[in-house]
């Protein structure tokens, strides 16, 4: 296996460029899906994440009505921003209008976080939820807040879509104020309020993706149809003077968040991979991704090679490097059973020298997951799907979560357990139980979870079509009972998912209790089989142990 030392100054930025949130996100075009939907999917990863799923109802709020707003990550009170009169409904990261929003971070160039604004990006995302019609509107509130308000977090990542269109927007701070003095001593304080930011449409027929590392390179500073950024983005990065050329040679990445080896193998790899998967010539940026070359930059979108369904968006988002030299299942941390799971920390020091394990699409401290479907076939408020789960992709379900409900399944309700507080009817825990006792044995339980996981997921998306098709005609008549019935189905269908997962944990444990697999019969006990380790684990243990666990007398061919 080729071995990668991690240099120290990549350590040094990595501390600063990846924070506890470590997502994926891919964006999917109506162009490039099966049933012409907008797809966007996201998986918010952090190990203090509590998955649940969100709603804020739609509302009408006093002229002058103020809101507190809080930061998502932490809690912590930020300040008071203007009410919008009106409020949409919202369900997880989508809302009524089939609005969609994900993130992930990526930090970018320190001393860029406002600590005096008011603004998160957490906030942007939910607040812009609750106020934007179409993916081009959000862009404006979520721009218009932080220039209001000031931004209080750091470098982000946003996919924002409606059933029409998919952006990438990225954007972060300009710092917080600064004592500037002048000839006669006397002090003034500057402040960059606001933040620098570039949109991007991504071109119909393509996807892209971002995974904690700024994708947007150059841009087109003249088609505001499909390119929209904030007047400053260039000027600033003169003043800082961290660029000197011509405003069309202007990357926005490389400008606000250089690249790293960090930055390519731990974060570009997982959308590397992703693109791999459906499209042909990846190949060519696979030292890239391995942190090997990082001038053979990958482009920020790619044309799949076939139109991608709903199961594929969530296949993207299952991926652990498979049938790539990243593959977490070759190495020796992926133990006897092939376990695609490594615990933190991600790198190591042996004898001075750094070292880390892959970071792949497919992690243990996924707090939530969704693919946000938004059909512009279907009328709003009846056409978005939030296909939502908990916990590790690779083990997860997506259940369907319709845009227009207005209530949301008790298993995954905000409030059922949290982070330190186990609720054996929470989705969260649930599936966590499911993950963790199949990471012992990770090769034998995987095939019977990811077989009862299709069986619901194919199940589900069979229903959609009737399901359409019956709230089509009931809202013709009265809108009301439409929604209340899709908000029915959701319950019923979320709720479900997580009794299946209840049930199949109790079988799983009884099955593979103490490393045994047992099998029930018509007698009093069950057949029992011990299988043991793999060949190829057993071999390198007695490289590794020689004679030592040798039985006297015995000999070998």
């Amino acid at each position: 296996m080729r071995k990668f030392i991690v240099p120290a100054i990549s350590l040094l930025l990595m501390a600063t460029a990846n924070p506890a949130k470590a997502c994926t996100n891919f964006l999917i075009t109506k162009g490039a899906s099966a049933d012409g939907s907008c797809m966007i999917s996201y998986s918010a990863d952090s190990h203090t994440l509590y998955g649940e799923l969100y709603h804020w109802p739609a509302a009408t709020y006093p002229e002058g009505a103020l809101l507190d707003v809080y930061e998502w990550d932490t809690g912590k009170y930020l300040g008071k921003i203007k009410q919008a009169r009106q409020t949409y409904n919202v369900v997880g990261n989508m809302n009524e209008h089939q609005v969609a929003i994900g993130e992930t971070t990526f930090g970018g160039r320190p001393g860029l976080e406002d600590t005096s604004a008011v603004m998160d990006y957490g906030s942007l995302i939910y607040i812009a939820l609750q106020r934007a019609t179409t993916a081009r509107e959000a862009i404006q509130i979520i721009t218009g807040l932080v220039a209001e308000y000031g931004y209080f977090s750091s470098g982000e990542s946003f996919s924002i879509s409606d059933p029409n269109e998919v952006w990438i927007m990225e954007l972060v701070g300009k710092g917080k104020p600064v004592a500037v003095k002048d000839k006669k001593g006397r002090i003034t304080w500057k402040h960059n309020k606001g933040a620098v930011w570039v949109a991007v449409k991504i071109p119909d027929g393509y996807i892209s993706g971002h995974a904690n590392q700024a994708r947007i390179t150059t841009f087109p500073l003249n088609d505001p149809e499909n390119c929209l950024y904030s007047p400053d983005v260039i000027t600033f990065a003169r003043e800082k003077g961290w660029f000197t050329g011509e405003d069309k040679d202007f990357s926005f990445s490389d400008t606000y968040a250089p690249l790293d080896f960090g930055a390519a193998r731990f974060c570009e790899a997982r959308v590397w991979s992703g693109f791999n998967k459906v499209a042909k010539g990846m190949d060519k940026y696979l030292d890239y991704a391995m942190g090997e070359n990082l001038h053979n930059r990958m482009p920020l979108y790619v044309k799949p090679d076939h139109k991608l369904t709903v199961q594929e968006a969530f296949g993207l988002m299952r991926d652990y490097y498979q049938n790539t030299p990243m593959d977490m299942t070759k190495d020796p941390g992926a133990g006897p059973y092939k376990c695609i799971v490594r615990w933190r920390p991600m790198t190591w020091n042996v004898d001075g020298v750094e070292y880390f394990n892959e970071r792949a699409i497919s992690t243990q401290q996924t707090g939530f997951v969704f693919v946000a479907q938004s059909r512009p076939y279907v009328p709003s408020p009846l056409g978005g799907i939030l296909w939502f789960g908990v916990d590790d992709t690779y083990t997860s379900v997506f259940s369907p979560m319709y845009a227009c409900m207005t209530e949301i399944p008790e298993t995954f309700a905000v409030g059922n357990g949290d982070m330190m507080t186990f609720s054996d009817h929470s989705a969260f825990w649930v599936f966590n139980q499911v993950s963790n006792f199949a990471y012992t044995r990770y090769s034998d339980m995987i095939p019977e979870i990811q077989k009862k996981q299709k069986e619901l997921e194919e199940n589900y998306i069979s229903m959609v079509p009737a399901i359409d098709k019956l709230a089509a005609e009931k809202y013709k008549t009265d809108p009301a009972s439409a929604v209340q019935f899709l908000t029915n189905f959701s319950v019923t269908q979320g709720n479900n998912t997580v009794y299946t997962w209840k049930k199949l944990y109790a079988y799983l444990f009884t099955k593979y209790l103490d490393g045994n697999i047992k099998t029930p019969t018509n007698e009093q006990n069950p057949t029992l089989k011990q299988p043991g380790y793999s060949e190829d684990f057993y071999r390198r243990l007695v490289k590794e142990t020689g004679d030592k666990f040798k039985v006297i007398g015995s000999s070998g061919h």
